[in-house]
């Protein structure tokens, strides 16, 4: 029962009732309008009004509350309530409104405990997030029916999750136990709600770099074994409750026969997409604009003009920088890696000004000495602390600077300065929040470096993820389970493997941290 009279409680109601209407319980207002001929004569929507502002005050007292599913729920108190009048909602939302007799369905949203409960008209998309979670109906087989893209349905249930109808599942991505001594003050980079598949579909590429950490001969993917590994992804990321990201990358992916055929596919599974390449030309973009706009597309430059076109072949620098003004002019975000060398450490601020106005996203990677990058020569351990030093004050004024190298993460702490996501959002995100495809079915915890997980030609993604080997990968290297920022560091494994180090148990050579 409410507390209190009508008038302290359905204020809006309260409105339309004469001085000398009798006070009693707001429970017994609608029974007794009923009874008032002259009163609805002349305001004939007020039994509805005050019931569903009844409604509104008895839902201030539901628990909202759940405890974690796995699967999304319809929030409790959630309710449609079907009236004759239209307008009731703007009334009791405080505006000035005649209401109409109209049959309406209005949608109440639960708040918390002593809050008063949205009111709104349904919308279709409310109305469709309700129906899929109450008949637990199947996004791909419903997305068929309804002749949209999984991905449509799913920014439904992302709606229907905002508007705060429903609760989403929990992500069960999370860190092994005992991934590190510290953790408190780390739990949100415990669990993931992304995962990124890293799929290389071709080795085929038309440059030759010389750090290059992979020329092994491997086939395409075929279209059908693609699209058999993206419906394996799908199962992975309902599985585990996750949006998934595929990342298209090779050798050069826009190389592959079937690439826009994937990509397609990639998309109408709802997984977000995004590219790792190599300049292409305008045509080529807008196809893949008219399919799905990339998360982002990144391309490598490896210092300035002369360096770069030394590593990745004449011309490369310039026809990279044509093609970052076309990312900007269709408005693609736009990102630029450099792999990070003894001989390009110099070059790395003027390149990050030179690119200042025509970039999104600038940063770099340690070089892996793997492949053909181990003819190379790594930047002085001693030396890099003060690098990390100069970037992020460079940082400071250049927007286009991040700081993806987890030590910078390590300086943040010896600063006492606030932390970045590292490497993947999560520190390492090796075989936890991130693996590598090859064009064979292999899977790899990182692809800087091998470290083979699986292979989807034998097993699926949920039993490669949950292996052994994989949980010992996103364990991260047991030289740093002592270190307090473990949770959003870990060095870099392939790093490590670059040095002849084993990576599942040695420091990063360049952990700079006091012993």
């Amino acid at each position: 029962m409410i507390n209190g009279n009508f008038h302290d409680r359905l204020k809006v109601t309260a409105r339309y009732l004469p001085n000398h209407f009798p006070v009693c319980l707001p429970e017994q207002l609608p029974q007794k309008l009923q009874q008032e001929a002259d009163l609805l004569a002349t305001v004939p929507f007020l039994v509805e009004l005050a019931e569903v502002e009844l409604l509104l005050e008895q839902k201030k007292t539901i628990e909202t509350c759940q405890e974690q599913s796995n699967e999304y729920q319809i929030v409790p108190g959630t309710e449609l309530v079907q009236v004759s009048w239209s307008g009731l909602s703007e009334l009791l939302n405080g505006h000035e409104i005649v209401p109409e007799q109209k049959e309406e369905l209005l949608l109440i949203v639960p708040q918390e405990p002593g809050k008063r409960s949205l009111i709104s008209i349904a919308d279709n998309n409310s109305l469709l997030a309700l129906k899929i979670v109450a008949e637990h109906l199947d996004l791909r087989k419903l997305a068929a029916e309804l002749d949209v893209t999984v991905a449509e349905l799913q920014g439904v249930l992302r709606f229907g999750t905002a508007k705060g109808i429903l609760a989403a599942p929990v992500s069960r991505i999370a860190r092994p136990p005992g991934f590190a001594r510290q953790v408190s003050g780390f739990e949100d980079s415990l669990h993931a709600s992304a995962f990124t598949l890293q799929w290389h579909i071709t080795q085929s590429c038309e440059l030759n770099c010389r750090h290059c950490y992979d020329r092994s001969q491997r086939k395409d993917v075929s279209l059908v074994e693609g699209t058999a590994l993206l419906d394996q992804f799908y199962t992975f990321c309902d599985h585990y409750h996750v949006r998934g990201q595929v990342t298209f990358t090779g050798g050069n992916p826009i190389l592959h026969p079937q690439f826009e055929r994937l990509y397609r596919a990639a998309h109408e599974r709802g997984f977000k997409t995004a590219l790792l390449g190599n300049p292409v030309n305008r045509t080529i973009l807008e196809k893949i604009i008219e399919i799905q706009m990339p998360e982002f597309y990144q391309i490598s430059l490896e210092g300035l003009e002369p360096h770069n076109n030394y590593i990745r072949g004449n011309n490369h620098f310039q026809r990279s920088i044509k093609f970052l003004d076309l990312l900007k002019e269709l408005d693609i975000y736009s990102m630029v890696m450099l792999t990070l060398t003894k001989a390009n450490l110099d070059q790395v601020l003027p390149l990050a000004e030179m690119l200042r106005d025509r970039v999104d996203s600038f940063t770099f990677n340690r070089l892996a000495m793997v492949g053909e990058g181990a003819s190379l020569v790594s930047v002085e351990p001693e030396t890099f602390r003060g690098f990390l030093v100069r970037y992020q004050k460079a940082a400071e004024e250049n927007p286009i600077m991040r700081r993806k190298d987890n030590f910078f993460n390590l300086l943040s702490y010896q600063n006492n300065q606030f932390f970045t996501g590292g490497c993947t959002g999560y520190g390492c995100g090796a075989a936890f929040n991130f693996v590598s495809v090859l064009p064979d079915g292999q899977v790899h915890a990182c692809r800087k470096f091998p470290s083979p997980i699986g292979d989807l030609n034998h097993q699926d993604f949920i039993s490669i993820y949950e292996s052994e080997t994989a949980v010992k990968y996103r364990s991260g290297s047991s030289s740093c389970f002592q270190c307090e920022i473990k949770p959003v560091c870990g060095g870099c494994l392939a790093v490590s493997h670059g040095f002849n180090k084993a990576p599942l148990t040695s420091l990063d050579p360049y952990c700079f941290k006091e012993k």
